[in-house]
């Protein structure tokens, strides 16, 4: 063979299905693949920058100023304001309702969710049907459930009419200190359980159904079935809507501002109603940039805690 045949192959240029040799351009952007990531992801963190980070990051700097009347603008006042929030009794009466209303709207639309989710995931006659009519109120907005519920909860409405076929003496609801924030959990149930039931179905038609008859074999009974099987493999869809429903009801306001108003006697006057009262009724804009920055970070610590709780209950 000639020494002109003979090609060194570190040397020669690889050549592309068409025979042509591809240039340094091409091979850059077939390099690249994280341009094109970053290209498709661009649009929203765009959104999050701008429609999150940046107002969060303004609210977090105008908490720390203050009108003043004697000097004419703003002062600093550092972490004035959430003292002087610490020290209000409507702030304290909110965050203290907030967390109430918190500790048992959840576990209560998630306990339900996941029975329903359960429950129409076998297959019986009508499951279906009844599945669609569990989900049909996720169709209506907040604002138009709550002006149904309004009319629901009326003295001569609906809620008292089907008490009276019971035998049961009219409720007032919405007007008593104490049934005001319960009635407002049961239109947010209404409306939030079938949406929760929906992811929750979903993880449940994921698990393979060999196990369901390997537990039938070993005469496992539907109660067993679904704390040993079900339940540990349903997991990771349950714990994201653990915390979506957490912080969706931490952002309560709709309701509250249509039906209570945050009363009687402020029942039912949840964290971001007291801000919006706060801002616009009150015109206290620097203590309700304070206030929503305290109810972040409520709400950044209990999904850490809930986020700590499962990890441990996976290490277990």
């Amino acid at each position: 063979m000639a020494p002109s045949q003979v090609f060194d192959r570190r040397k020669t240029p690889e050549t592309t299905a068409t025979g042509q040799v591809p240039t340094t351009r091409s091979r850059r952007r077939r390099a690249s693949p994280s341009l094109i990531a970053l290209a498709f992801l661009a649009p929203a963190l765009i959104s999050l920058i701008v429609l999150r980070i940046a107002p969060a990051a303004v609210a977090l700097w105008e908490s720390l100023f203050r009108q003043s009347l004697l000097q004419g603008g703003t002062v600093f006042v550092g972490l004035g304001n959430y003292g002087d929030l610490f020290g209000n009794a409507d702030f304290t009466n909110a965050l203290l309702v907030t967390l109430v209303f918190s500790l048992i709207v959840n576990p209560l639309q998630i306990g339900a969710a996941f029975l329903l989710a359960v429950l129409y995931t076998r297959k019986a006659a009508g499951a279906k049907i009844w599945r669609s009519l569990v989900v049909l109120p996720i169709a209506v907005p907040p604002a138009v459930s709550a002006v149904v519920w309004s009319v629901i909860y009326r003295p001569d409405g609906l809620g008292n009419s089907f008490l009276a076929l019971l035998g049961l003496p009219a409720q007032p609801f919405l007007t008593s200190p104490q049934q005001s924030l319960a009635s407002i959990m049961v239109l947010l149930s209404w409306i939030g359980i079938g949406y929760w039931m929906l992811f929750l179905i979903a993880g449940i038609n994921d698990v393979p159904s060999e196990l369901y008859e390997a537990a039938s074999i070993d005469g496992a009974s539907a109660w067993r079935k679904l704390w040993s099987v079900t339940f540990p493999l349903v997991r990771r869809p349950l714990a994201f809507v653990l915390v979506a429903d957490t912080v969706s009801n931490f952002l309560i306001f709709a309701p509250v501002q249509i039906l209570t108003k945050g009363g009687p006697s402020g029942s039912s006057n949840l964290l971001m109603y007291d801000i919006y009262t706060r801002a616009y009724t009150l015109g206290d804009l620097s203590k309700a940039q304070a206030e929503v920055i305290i109810l972040v970070l409520l709400t950044l610590i209990i999904v850490a805690l809930q986020f700590r709780l499962l990890r441990s209950s996976d290490a277990a």
